[in-house]
């Protein structure tokens, strides 16, 4: 399933069981976090508790965005699941370490590694290396 909002457009596939990539392209802010949002609340009611969220297109993100992965995040975790981010661009890095996500939940430099569950793929010099193991 495709959804285009003016600046956002989330893609959800499921390559592995009770796992979803959700890829986003455009911004993650307050006027399209809704869309972002319903899309992965959809993946969670359908049974899918895993989700992988691909950042590599995501021009921009703010702090509504921000609570949006935390709020996400919480409802991987009570269906037993889990959020983990993949291939978050460098401008998002710093944002993402600033505000302490990178601590809640693992940032991967691939989704390849991220559906892995490898730690290991984390970036060097980015906070979270080893967050959410064991998932």
């Amino acid at each position: 399933m495709t959804e285009m909002t003016e600046t956002l457009d989330v893609t959800v596939q499921y390559p592995v069981d009770r796992t979803a990539v959700v890829s986003v392209s455009g911004d993650v802010d307050l006027h399209t976090s809704a869309t972002l949002r319903a899309h992965a609340l959809a993946v969670v009611a359908e049974g899918v508790p895993h989700i992988v969220l691909d950042l590599a297109h995501v021009d921009f993100v703010d702090s509504t965005g921000l609570s949006t992965f935390i709020g996400l995040l919480h409802t991987t975790q009570q269906a037993g699941g889990s959020l983990r981010l993949a291939d978050v661009p460098d401008r998002l890095t710093r944002m993402v370490t600033m505000t302490g996500i990178s601590e809640l939940m693992p940032i991967h430099t691939t989704v390849a590694d991220a559906l892995a569950g490898r730690t290991a793929g984390c970036a060097p010099g980015r906070a979270g290396e080893g967050a959410g193991a064991g998932d």
